[in-house]
């Protein structure tokens, strides 16, 4: 759920949501990658903020992981021509709607079950398995779970030591709970400027902080998901020069788009 703020525009206060988007590199490094305010319903809106993102130079998408709005969705399958990952906490909750709160510990360790599996053939087996065992008590979860597979599942398609990374927004839900924290505290911004102001220092001193730590993913692994574009004959996205082997903090590279107001995409 992105940060929402209230704004005061014409006279009138209104609600607004601060939109995030994170992204890892090819060097398996977090960026800051985007910030807009809007009304996050429309996917008019997401259109906007996603083609912007591209405009600006994003590429080489592999996959992209949201809750499932409608509009972001249908978004992200027009723009971005990348896989969705649904996210599986997001989907969890949603599910577990379905059954009563009595029996929600019992259904939530049976769907995990499809998560402890160690490829996508077996996860999607017993993700069947387990949907055709709850649907004879409860048919509106078993439907869901139907129409959610390939979406809740889409993670497991990418390279094992990354898949504890990819299922979920948690990193973006802890990072959008920091943004909330801050803009709490002024409650009523006197203009959308300003809250690009106070969100976008708190996004550059996140992004700074990521760039010297230790990789957010594994560096072979990213080079495992440009192959097989290398294989085909295509143009794999732009990959830095060898680095040394040395994982540790780096100095803090120039970062073009998270300078000044280009934050707002």
């Amino acid at each position: 759920m992105p940060p929402i703020s209230k704004v005061r525009e014409g006279g009138r206060i209104i609600s607004v949501a601060a939109i995030i988007a994170m992204a890892v590199n090819t060097e398996g490094r977090r960026e800051i990658v985007g910030l807009h305010i809007g009304p996050s319903e429309a996917e008019v809106f997401w259109s906007d903020f996603l083609k912007d993102l591209v405009r600006r130079g994003l590429t080489g998408v592999k996959l992209v992981i949201s809750d499932a709005h409608e509009g972001l969705q249908g978004a992200i399958t027009r723009v971005m021509g990348a896989t969705w990952q649904r996210c599986r906490v997001h989907f969890m909750r949603n599910a577990l709607s379905y059954v009563p709160k009595g029996q929600n510990t019992v259904v939530a360790a049976a769907i995990r079950q499809v998560f402890l599996q160690p490829d996508q053939k077996s996860a999607t087996q017993v993700w069947r398995q387990v949907a055709d065992q709850l649907r004879t008590r409860w048919p509106k979860l078993g439907a869901c779970m139907d129409e959610a597979e390939t979406d809740v599942l889409a993670y497991t398609g990418f390279p094992t030591q990354h898949r504890t990374k990819l299922h979920s927004t948690n990193p973006l839900e802890r990072l959008n709970k920091e943004v909330k924290r801050r803009a709490d505290v002024v409650g009523i911004f006197p203009n959308e400027d300003s809250i690009i102001r106070l969100v976008g220092a708190v996004l550059m001193e996140q992004n700074d902080e990521w760039q010297l730590q230790h990789r957010y993913m594994q560096i072979e692994g990213m080079a495992e998901l440009n192959q097989p574009m290398i294989e085909e004959g295509k143009s794999a996205p732009y990959t830095s020069p060898p680095k040394p082997p040395d994982d540790g903090p780096r100095p803090q590279p120039k970062l073009h788009h998270l300078d000044g107001r280009d934050l707002c995409c």
